[in-house]
């Protein structure tokens, strides 16, 4: 398993071990909230890999970014890196619109997770980046 290289003094600790240990540390709604949005990734995309970045953010990754899962005072925040290039028939995103790039989800307490709505999102976010790291290796090898 690919160990952290985060810098931020959890050197040897795998990420998965990070993820675990901020959901346990949350000990509210919001690591509750937090591990049924990773269950939920990791059921619909098994070759999702975990990291740990920018001191201390869940982030999960095939082919680039799938999201990245914040956690604040009033919400959980799951932000896709390429969600302004997703569709959303289901409006799951409500935070971050403004942008070209990212789109987010803010949960917040007593909010229910629509799974099939997101387990549709997050193997969308991840086909699209292996069609990009696809449509690089056509322009390479030609």
């Amino acid at each position: 398993m690919k160990k952290s290289d985060s810098g931020d003094g959890n050197e040897g600790t795998s990420p998965s071990q990070l993820i675990d240990a901020r959901i346990e540390e949350l000990a509210d709604w919001r690591g509750k909230m937090l591990s049924q949005v990773r269950a939920l990734i990791k059921q619909a995309e098994p070759e999702v890999v975990e990291e740990w970045k920018w001191r201390g953010v869940p982030v999960w990754e095939r082919s680039g970014i799938i999201c990245t899962g914040e956690t604040y005072k009033g919400a959980v925040k799951l932000t896709f890196a390429k969600g302004a290039s997703l569709e959303d028939p289901s409006g799951l995103f409500n935070s971050s619109l403004e942008g070209n790039t990212r789109r987010a989800i803010d949960f917040h307490e007593g909010d229910t997770i629509d799974e099939e709505a997101l387990t549709a999102l997050i193997r969308a976010a991840a086909a699209l980046n292996m069609s990009k790291v696809a449509g690089s290796r056509k322009k390479t090898s030609g």
